[in-house]
């Protein structure tokens, strides 16, 4: 297997301030999340900067605070308001992610979109030298779309621009696309084929490892950032939030779904999250105290 990145390649920009890895914080539940995810970043050595965009007026300042305990740097945004009224409650604020592209106006030139239900493995800062306006991964269903053609919008590289997203809410409305995956749909209608189609390294969606344990087992050597598309350790329920001290419980509980199939990823995002309570339980505490 040829390793991802040539050697002679020289991946780091000189300007690293002006290079962001950027997570989102819409609900209180993924703020465990967020704190995880930073944990894992936290050991890959990327130059970049980190933020948070969140939503004010949904998030209590106690889980900003969890969120942010691992280095995201918070930075609130205006929700944009799905078309039509949306159609899964799951993602009535998912077009608030468009706010990305805004991000130039604190000086970020490039940027890495990353969900918060992912970990971070290997170093990416390689993508911030990509000589394009937007990419990310082909996306991969368990249902007879297979592995598609459009990309998924848990990992996005893209040079964010004001400009870019002022055309893309006024055109939220009108375009047409189909609206069961919200912004997902509209930013592959909106890019499309000029796209560029990045390699499952940089979101290893598990749904690879449901349909083919083989392909998993390559990938899984070179990824980067694995994606908890078909499980979510950190959430209970219908997307229901899980106390701090019952996470360990909650994620065991998870290791069964799919017929187990999935039960080694989600022993490994138990342990980030172990590391991350060890290395952060103060700043937890103290988030409590603010509450």
């Amino acid at each position: 297997m040829h390793p991802l990145v040539d050697a002679r390649v020289e991946p780091i920009p000189a300007h690293e301030n002006e290079n962001a890895i950027v997570t989102s914080l819409y609900t209180d539940a993924f703020a465990p999340a967020v704190a995880t995810l930073g944990h894992t970043l936290n050991s890959i050595n990327s130059t970049a900067r980190r933020i948070m965009i969140y939503l004010p007026d949904k998030v209590s300042r106690r889980a900003v605070c969890i969120a942010s305990v691992s280095g995201f740097v918070p930075h609130p945004v205006a929700r944009i308001p799905p078309p039509h009224s949306g159609v899964h409650r799951h993602f009535l604020d998912q077009y608030s992610k468009l706010q990305l592209w805004t991000l130039d106006s604190i000086g970020v030139k490039s940027l890495v979109y990353v969900d918060a239900d992912m970990l971070a493995y290997h170093n990416f800062d390689e993508l911030f030298s990509l000589p394009y306006s937007f990419g990310a991964v082909p996306d991969v269903y368990l249902d007879g779309r297979g592995y598609s053609v459009g990309f998924n919008a848990g990992m996005l590289f893209l040079r964010p621009s004001t400009e870019v997203f002022q055309d893309m809410v006024s055109k939220i409305a009108t375009a047409r696309y189909p609206a069961e995956d919200a912004e997902q749909s509209f930013l592959n209608h909106y890019y499309g084929k000029e796209a560029v189609r990045l390699p499952y390294a940089y979101n290893a969606n598990l749904a690879i490892k449901k349909r083919s344990p083989e392909l998993w087992a390559d990938l899984r050597k070179e990824a980067r950032l694995v994606h908890y598309t078909l499980v979510k350790p950190f959430l209970q329920g219908d997307y229901a939030e899980v106390p701090l001290e019952m996470m360990h419980k909650n994620a065991q509980s998870k290791m069964r779904v799919h017929g187990g199939v999935l039960r080694e990823e989600v022993a490994e995002w138990e342990e980030s999250w172990s590391e991350t309570e060890a290395m952060y339980g103060d700043g937890f505490a103290t988030c409590h105290l603010s509450s």
